[in-house]
């Protein structure tokens, strides 16, 4: 029988998620976990008999058991550590952002060079399944020339949630923008390209923190196209994540994972036929699209286990990775995208200024 790869997380607040994907997997064992609170890695060793506990990093990267470490702690913290957990020669796992700075999300990349270790990292809303069709529609040129996107994040968070590191730049490299918002941000880019420059506002109006708790920007690509992006923790009693394309060819909107609107002026029966569209017309395309992408991932993962999302998808993938020996989803570079633009965010509002990409 084939060893199963050895998986482990240290930080147990998301990281709890990994735990599920780890012990969710065929391919993996979740063998030990890591953190400062006792109590936290109780509750998953009473799912995982035999699981090794650790307070202590460098006892966790000396275990010969763990191949793989999900790095799910503060995330001012992520380069460090998975910059340790490759020279000591696992694979790591890390999640969003990469880090708070791109210089400092460059060494993971940098030690992922230099060690020949594998680094892969959260960005898990790329594999909402509502996503498949959405990038294909861009890709393919079914939207037509895209020219405008409107995302909006319009979450709500307690001032309890910012009792912690939470909303600080030291520690969480911003507020709503960088913690919140930034899997959105990897969306925008992702699906309209690389940006050219970013002009924003920022401000504090319902937490006290050193960050922000909303942002407004416009946002230019070097294709020519538009967007605006608002993110705030502020929208009481949190409300949506709008991801809004608009092409010369038709229009798509969703919220999160599930599809709103699938308006296309003209049927593309080359399409409908790639990607399984039953349907003869524009009208039988929306509906289609819509019974099939508009119910978000929850009633679809249930009827069907097999199909993995969010960091179960995330966590198998790099499971895979290392046991057929190819590279994970999301590399450090292109993770490093969205910090980058979330710090040009920043930038351009502290100093007024539009910033412009090289």
């Amino acid at each position: 029988m084939e060893k199963k790869i050895g998986y482990a997380v240290v930080g147990l607040g998301v990281g709890m998620g990994h735990c599920d994907g780890a012990i969710a997997s065929e391919y993996a064992d979740l063998v030990a976990v890591c953190d400062l609170i006792p109590e936290k890695m109780e509750k998953v060793a009473a799912r995982c008999p035999g699981l090794k506990m650790y307070t202590d990093f460098n006892d966790l990267i000396a275990d010969p058991d763990v191949d793989i470490i999900s790095i799910c702690l503060p995330s001012s913290m992520h380069a460090e550590f998975a910059v340790k957990a490759m020279e000591a020669g696992k694979r790591v796992l890390v999640e969003k952002p990469i880090d708070i700075h791109v210089e400092d999300a460059m060494k993971i990349e940098e030690a992922r060079i230099r060690t020949g270790k594998k680094a892969g990292v959260i960005h898990q809303n790329r594999f909402n399944r509502d996503m498949f069709p959405i990038k294909a529609a861009v890709e393919s040129g079914r939207i037509g020339k895209v020219f405008l996107g409107t995302f909006a994040v319009k979450w709500y968070r307690t001032q309890a949630y910012y009792e912690g590191w939470h909303g600080t730049w030291e520690v969480d490299g911003g507020g709503s923008l960088m913690n919140q918002a930034v899997h959105t941000v990897d969306l925008m880019q992702w699906l309209m390209g690389d940006v050219e420059s970013v002009t924003s506002h920022i401000g504090i109006y319902d937490h006290e923190i050193d960050t922000e708790d909303m942002t407004a920007s416009l946002i230019r690509f070097k294709n020519g196209a538009a967007a605006t992006f608002v993110s705030t923790t502020c929208a009481y009693p949190g409300i949506s994540t709008d991801i809004q394309l608009y092409g010369t060819g038709g229009s798509i909107e969703a919220d999160q994972d599930v599809l709103k609107t699938w308006k296309m002026k003209e049927f593309d029966e080359d399409f409908a036929q790639a990607m399984g569209i039953d349907a003869f017309d524009v009208e039988e395309e929306e509906a289609w699209m819509l019974e099939t992408y508009g119910k978000g991932n929850g009633p679809i993962t249930q009827a069907d286990p097999s199909i993995l999302v969010g960091h179960r998808y995330m966590v198998e993938d790099m499971i895979c990775a290392v046991r057929d020996d190819r590279d994970p989803a999301i590399l450090p570079l292109e993770a490093m995208k969205s910090v980058r633009i979330v710090n040009a965010v920043y930038e351009s509002a502290r100093t007024g200024k539009t910033i412009v990409f090289d």
